[in-house]
Protein backbone atom coordinates (compact mmCIF):
# COMPACT_ATOMS: atom_id res chain seq x y z
CA UNK A 1 0.00 0.00 0.00
CA UNK A 2 2.72 2.47 0.92
CA UNK A 3 4.58 1.86 -2.34
CA UNK A 4 1.44 2.59 -4.32
CA UNK A 5 0.51 5.63 -2.21
CA UNK A 6 3.97 7.12 -2.67
CA UNK A 7 3.23 7.16 -6.40
CA UNK A 8 -0.31 8.43 -5.79
CA UNK A 9 1.16 11.42 -3.96
CA UNK A 10 3.05 12.39 -7.12
CA UNK A 11 -0.30 13.73 -8.34
CA UNK A 12 -0.54 17.44 -9.15
CA UNK A 13 -2.23 19.74 -6.66
CA UNK A 14 -3.04 23.43 -6.52
CA UNK A 15 0.26 25.20 -5.71
CA UNK A 16 1.64 21.78 -4.74
CA UNK A 17 -0.32 22.07 -1.50
CA UNK A 18 -0.93 18.28 -1.40
CA UNK A 19 -4.29 18.56 0.41
CA UNK A 20 -4.81 14.83 0.94
CA UNK A 21 -4.68 12.41 3.80
CA UNK A 22 -4.61 8.62 3.39
CA UNK A 23 -5.86 6.31 6.13
CA UNK A 24 -5.10 2.58 5.95
CA UNK A 25 -7.06 -0.38 7.25
CA UNK A 26 -6.09 -4.03 6.92
CA UNK A 27 -7.84 -4.54 3.57
CA UNK A 28 -8.68 -1.02 2.41
CA UNK A 29 -7.34 2.49 1.89
CA UNK A 30 -9.28 5.69 2.47
CA UNK A 31 -8.76 9.13 0.94
CA UNK A 32 -9.59 12.18 3.04
CA UNK A 33 -9.48 15.89 2.35
CA UNK A 34 -7.07 17.82 4.59
CA UNK A 35 -8.89 21.15 5.16
CA UNK A 36 -5.87 22.61 6.96
CA UNK A 37 -4.24 22.99 3.54
CA UNK A 38 -6.97 25.19 2.05
CA UNK A 39 -5.88 28.23 0.03
CA UNK A 40 -8.69 30.56 1.14
CA UNK A 41 -8.19 33.36 -1.39
CA UNK A 42 -8.08 31.46 -4.66
CA UNK A 43 -10.07 28.46 -3.46
CA UNK A 44 -12.61 29.58 -0.84
CA UNK A 45 -15.05 26.74 -1.60
CA UNK A 46 -12.35 24.04 -1.56
CA UNK A 47 -13.14 23.12 -5.17
CA UNK A 48 -9.49 22.95 -6.21
CA UNK A 49 -8.59 20.95 -3.08
CA UNK A 50 -11.12 18.30 -4.09
CA UNK A 51 -9.84 18.35 -7.69
CA UNK A 52 -6.31 17.83 -6.36
CA UNK A 53 -7.47 14.86 -4.29
CA UNK A 54 -9.26 13.45 -7.33
CA UNK A 55 -5.96 13.51 -9.20
CA UNK A 56 -4.35 11.59 -6.33
CA UNK A 57 -7.20 9.08 -6.45
CA UNK A 58 -6.63 8.39 -10.15
CA UNK A 59 -2.90 8.10 -9.57
CA UNK A 60 -3.66 5.60 -6.79
CA UNK A 61 -5.87 3.48 -9.03
CA UNK A 62 -3.02 3.26 -11.54
CA UNK A 63 -0.38 2.65 -8.88
CA UNK A 64 -2.31 -0.21 -7.28
CA UNK A 65 -3.03 -1.77 -10.69
CA UNK A 66 0.69 -1.64 -11.46
CA UNK A 67 1.26 -3.55 -8.20
CA UNK A 68 -1.22 -6.23 -9.31
CA UNK A 69 -4.35 -5.04 -7.48
CA UNK A 70 -7.71 -3.91 -8.84
CA UNK A 71 -8.82 -0.88 -6.83
CA UNK A 72 -12.60 -0.84 -6.34
CA UNK A 73 -13.41 2.76 -5.46
CA UNK A 74 -16.43 3.97 -3.48
CA UNK A 75 -16.58 7.73 -3.92
CA UNK A 76 -17.96 9.93 -1.13
CA UNK A 77 -18.96 6.82 0.87
CA UNK A 78 -20.32 8.67 3.89
CA UNK A 79 -22.48 11.78 3.31
CA UNK A 80 -22.07 12.64 6.99
CA UNK A 81 -18.30 12.92 6.43
CA UNK A 82 -17.76 15.08 3.33
CA UNK A 83 -14.01 15.05 3.94
CA UNK A 84 -14.01 11.26 3.37
CA UNK A 85 -13.65 11.39 -0.41
CA UNK A 86 -13.16 7.72 -1.27
CA UNK A 87 -12.66 4.25 0.12
CA UNK A 88 -10.71 1.67 -1.88
CA UNK A 89 -11.05 -2.08 -1.57
CA UNK A 90 -8.82 -4.51 -3.41
CA UNK A 91 -8.98 -7.71 -5.39
CA UNK A 92 -6.00 -9.41 -6.96
CA UNK A 93 -5.52 -9.10 -10.71
CA UNK A 94 -4.58 -12.11 -12.82
CA UNK A 95 -1.76 -10.07 -14.32
CA UNK A 96 -0.48 -6.53 -14.79
CA UNK A 97 -1.45 -4.69 -17.96
CA UNK A 98 1.75 -3.36 -19.64
CA UNK A 99 -0.10 -0.12 -20.45
CA UNK A 100 -0.79 0.39 -16.74
CA UNK A 101 2.91 -0.03 -16.06
CA UNK A 102 3.59 2.65 -18.67
CA UNK A 103 1.12 5.00 -17.00
CA UNK A 104 2.68 4.34 -13.60
CA UNK A 105 6.07 5.26 -15.05
CA UNK A 106 4.50 8.43 -16.48
CA UNK A 107 3.18 9.27 -13.00
CA UNK A 108 6.71 9.18 -11.62
CA UNK A 109 8.03 11.38 -14.46
CA UNK A 110 5.25 13.94 -14.94
CA UNK A 111 5.80 17.53 -13.92
CA UNK A 112 4.32 20.91 -14.86
CA UNK A 113 6.30 22.80 -17.47
CA UNK A 114 5.64 26.54 -17.20
CA UNK A 115 7.90 27.51 -20.11
CA UNK A 116 6.90 28.02 -23.76
CA UNK A 117 6.44 24.87 -25.79
CA UNK A 118 7.83 24.23 -29.25
CA UNK A 119 5.86 25.60 -32.20
CA UNK A 120 5.70 22.17 -33.85
CA UNK A 121 1.99 21.32 -34.21
CA UNK A 122 0.51 18.55 -32.10
CA UNK A 123 -1.36 16.20 -34.50
CA UNK A 124 -5.01 15.44 -33.88
CA UNK A 125 -4.21 11.73 -33.61
CA UNK A 126 -2.00 12.60 -30.60
CA UNK A 127 -4.65 14.80 -28.98
CA UNK A 128 -7.55 12.39 -29.55
CA UNK A 129 -6.49 9.94 -26.78
CA UNK A 130 -6.46 12.81 -24.29
CA UNK A 131 -10.06 13.62 -25.12
CA UNK A 132 -10.98 9.94 -24.81
CA UNK A 133 -9.41 9.38 -21.37
CA UNK A 134 -11.25 12.46 -20.09
CA UNK A 135 -14.52 11.04 -21.45
CA UNK A 136 -13.87 7.72 -19.71
CA UNK A 137 -13.64 9.67 -16.43
CA UNK A 138 -17.00 11.37 -17.15
CA UNK A 139 -15.47 14.73 -18.13
CA UNK A 140 -15.11 16.63 -21.39
CA UNK A 141 -11.81 17.95 -22.76
CA UNK A 142 -12.50 20.70 -25.29
CA UNK A 143 -9.62 22.00 -27.41
CA UNK A 144 -9.62 25.68 -28.35
CA UNK A 145 -8.66 24.92 -31.95
CA UNK A 146 -9.96 27.97 -33.79
CA UNK A 147 -8.32 31.39 -33.60
CA UNK A 148 -11.44 32.91 -32.05
CA UNK A 149 -11.81 30.20 -29.41
CA UNK A 150 -8.15 30.36 -28.50
CA UNK A 151 -8.23 34.14 -28.19
CA UNK A 152 -11.37 34.02 -26.04
CA UNK A 153 -9.73 31.50 -23.72
CA UNK A 154 -6.53 33.53 -23.51
CA UNK A 155 -8.55 36.67 -22.70
CA UNK A 156 -10.46 34.84 -19.97
CA UNK A 157 -7.19 33.64 -18.39
CA UNK A 158 -5.72 37.14 -18.70
CA UNK A 159 -8.83 38.67 -17.10
CA UNK A 160 -8.68 36.24 -14.19
CA UNK A 161 -5.05 37.20 -13.62
CA UNK A 162 -5.78 40.92 -13.75
CA UNK A 163 -8.58 40.57 -11.18
CA UNK A 164 -6.41 38.50 -8.85
CA UNK A 165 -3.37 40.77 -9.11
CA UNK A 166 -5.41 43.61 -7.65
CA UNK A 167 -6.05 41.61 -4.47
CA UNK A 168 -3.32 42.04 -1.83
CA UNK A 169 -4.45 38.82 -0.14
CA UNK A 170 -3.96 36.95 -3.43
CA UNK A 171 -0.39 38.18 -3.72
CA UNK A 172 0.27 37.20 -0.11
CA UNK A 173 -1.12 33.71 -0.69
CA UNK A 174 0.86 33.29 -3.90
CA UNK A 175 4.05 34.41 -2.16
CA UNK A 176 3.45 31.90 0.63
CA UNK A 177 3.44 28.98 -1.82
CA UNK A 178 5.71 29.98 -4.72
CA UNK A 179 9.48 30.37 -5.05
CA UNK A 180 10.34 28.07 -2.16
CA UNK A 181 13.71 26.55 -1.41
CA UNK A 182 14.36 23.22 0.34
CA UNK A 183 10.68 22.68 1.08
CA UNK A 184 8.58 19.54 0.61
CA UNK A 185 5.55 21.56 -0.43
CA UNK A 186 4.75 24.58 -2.57
CA UNK A 187 6.34 25.43 -5.92
CA UNK A 188 10.15 25.57 -5.82
CA UNK A 189 12.00 28.41 -7.49
CA UNK A 190 13.81 25.92 -9.72
CA UNK A 191 10.43 25.00 -11.28
CA UNK A 192 9.45 28.58 -12.11
CA UNK A 193 10.58 30.48 -15.24
CA UNK A 194 13.48 32.85 -14.65
CA UNK A 195 11.58 35.67 -16.29
CA UNK A 196 7.99 36.78 -16.88
CA UNK A 197 6.60 35.35 -20.11
CA UNK A 198 4.59 38.04 -21.86
CA UNK A 199 1.79 37.05 -24.18
CA UNK A 200 1.57 33.47 -22.86
CA UNK A 201 -1.28 32.10 -20.72
CA UNK A 202 0.18 31.47 -17.30
CA UNK A 203 -0.19 32.28 -13.63
CA UNK A 204 1.85 35.35 -12.76
CA UNK A 205 4.27 33.87 -10.22
CA UNK A 206 6.80 36.56 -11.18
CA UNK A 207 4.71 38.96 -9.07
CA UNK A 208 6.04 37.40 -5.89
CA UNK A 209 8.82 34.93 -6.71
CA UNK A 210 12.07 34.84 -8.64
CA UNK A 211 12.27 31.71 -10.77
CA UNK A 212 15.39 29.80 -11.75
CA UNK A 213 14.29 27.80 -14.81
CA UNK A 214 15.94 29.12 -18.01
CA UNK A 215 13.44 30.34 -20.61
CA UNK A 216 14.00 29.61 -24.32
CA UNK A 217 13.50 32.43 -26.82
CA UNK A 218 10.61 31.15 -28.92
CA UNK A 219 6.90 31.66 -29.46
CA UNK A 220 4.69 29.38 -27.41
CA UNK A 221 3.19 26.57 -29.49
CA UNK A 222 0.94 25.16 -26.79
CA UNK A 223 -2.48 23.78 -27.53
CA UNK A 224 -5.08 25.09 -25.06
CA UNK A 225 -7.90 22.92 -23.75
CA UNK A 226 -10.68 23.21 -21.17
CA UNK A 227 -11.65 20.36 -18.85
CA UNK A 228 -15.33 20.57 -17.95
CA UNK A 229 -18.09 18.65 -16.19
CA UNK A 230 -21.86 18.43 -16.68
CA UNK A 231 -22.46 19.67 -13.13
CA UNK A 232 -20.60 21.63 -10.48
CA UNK A 233 -21.01 19.53 -7.35
CA UNK A 234 -18.53 18.05 -4.89
CA UNK A 235 -18.71 14.80 -6.86
CA UNK A 236 -18.01 16.66 -10.12
CA UNK A 237 -14.91 18.23 -8.60
CA UNK A 238 -13.57 14.84 -7.55
CA UNK A 239 -14.28 13.51 -11.05
CA UNK A 240 -12.45 16.48 -12.55
CA UNK A 241 -9.31 15.57 -10.64
CA UNK A 242 -9.47 11.97 -11.81
CA UNK A 243 -9.89 13.13 -15.42
CA UNK A 244 -7.08 15.67 -15.07
CA UNK A 245 -4.73 12.94 -13.87
CA UNK A 246 -5.74 10.69 -16.78
CA UNK A 247 -5.17 13.48 -19.32
CA UNK A 248 -1.80 14.51 -17.91
CA UNK A 249 -0.52 10.94 -17.71
CA UNK A 250 -1.69 10.14 -21.23
CA UNK A 251 0.09 13.27 -22.47
CA UNK A 252 3.26 12.36 -20.57
CA UNK A 253 3.09 8.87 -22.05
CA UNK A 254 3.24 10.49 -25.50
CA UNK A 255 6.21 12.70 -24.47
CA UNK A 256 4.07 15.83 -24.41
CA UNK A 257 4.59 18.60 -21.85
CA UNK A 258 1.66 19.99 -19.88
CA UNK A 259 0.76 22.77 -17.48
CA UNK A 260 -2.55 23.20 -15.67
CA UNK A 261 -4.16 26.67 -15.58
CA UNK A 262 -6.68 26.57 -12.77
CA UNK A 263 -7.33 30.31 -12.64
CA UNK A 264 -10.11 30.07 -15.26
CA UNK A 265 -12.30 28.61 -12.52
CA UNK A 266 -11.21 31.01 -9.78
CA UNK A 267 -12.83 34.20 -11.10
CA UNK A 268 -16.56 34.02 -11.82
CA UNK A 269 -16.54 36.36 -14.82
CA UNK A 270 -13.72 34.44 -16.49
CA UNK A 271 -15.41 31.12 -15.80
CA UNK A 272 -18.67 32.36 -17.32
CA UNK A 273 -16.83 33.66 -20.37
CA UNK A 274 -15.15 30.29 -20.94
CA UNK A 275 -18.47 28.53 -20.47
CA UNK A 276 -20.13 30.64 -23.17
CA UNK A 277 -17.26 31.09 -25.64
CA UNK A 278 -15.65 27.63 -25.47
CA UNK A 279 -18.38 25.30 -24.22
CA UNK A 280 -21.37 26.93 -25.91
CA UNK A 281 -23.08 27.45 -22.56
CA UNK A 282 -23.12 23.72 -21.77
CA UNK A 283 -21.31 22.30 -18.75
CA UNK A 284 -18.98 23.82 -16.18
CA UNK A 285 -15.37 24.70 -16.98
CA UNK A 286 -13.16 23.53 -14.12
CA UNK A 287 -9.67 24.34 -15.41
CA UNK A 288 -7.58 24.77 -18.55
CA UNK A 289 -4.51 22.84 -19.68
CA UNK A 290 -1.56 23.84 -21.87
CA UNK A 291 -0.30 20.92 -23.97
CA UNK A 292 2.62 20.78 -26.39
CA UNK A 293 6.07 19.51 -27.25
CA UNK A 294 8.70 20.32 -24.62
CA UNK A 295 11.77 22.36 -25.45
CA UNK A 296 13.94 19.26 -25.07
CA UNK A 297 13.10 15.60 -25.44
CA UNK A 298 13.73 15.14 -21.75
CA UNK A 299 11.17 17.04 -19.74
CA UNK A 300 12.77 20.27 -18.53
CA UNK A 301 13.08 21.13 -14.90
CA UNK A 302 13.30 18.92 -11.82
CA UNK A 303 10.43 17.09 -10.18
CA UNK A 304 8.67 19.11 -7.51
CA UNK A 305 9.07 17.72 -3.98
CA UNK A 306 6.42 15.88 -2.01
CA UNK A 307 5.80 15.61 1.71
CA UNK A 308 7.02 12.37 3.33
CA UNK A 309 4.50 9.56 3.62
CA UNK A 310 4.68 9.85 7.40
CA UNK A 311 2.80 13.17 7.08
CA UNK A 312 0.05 11.99 4.74
CA UNK A 313 -0.53 8.31 5.63
CA UNK A 314 -1.87 7.07 8.97
CA UNK A 315 -3.86 4.10 10.30
CA UNK A 316 -7.62 4.29 9.97
CA UNK A 317 -7.92 2.82 13.48
CA UNK A 318 -4.92 4.04 15.52
CA UNK A 319 -3.76 1.76 18.27
CA UNK A 320 -3.82 3.05 21.83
Amino acid sequence: MRTALALACRAPSVHNSQPWKWKLAEHSAHLYLDPSRLLPTIDPTGREMVISCGAALNHARIAFAAEGWLARVHRLPNPAQPEHLASIEFSELAGVDPHVETLAAAASERRSDRRPFLTDPVPQEVLAPLREVARLESCTLTFAVGDRERRELELAIEHAGSVQRRQPEYQQELAAWAGRHASAEGIPARSLPAEHLRGMPERDFALVAEGELPVPVLDDGAVLAVLSTSGDTFDDWLTTGEALSAVLLSATEQRLATCTLSQVGEVAASRNEVREAILGGIGWPQLAVRIGWPVTYEFPGPLTPRRPLSEVVEPLFPRD
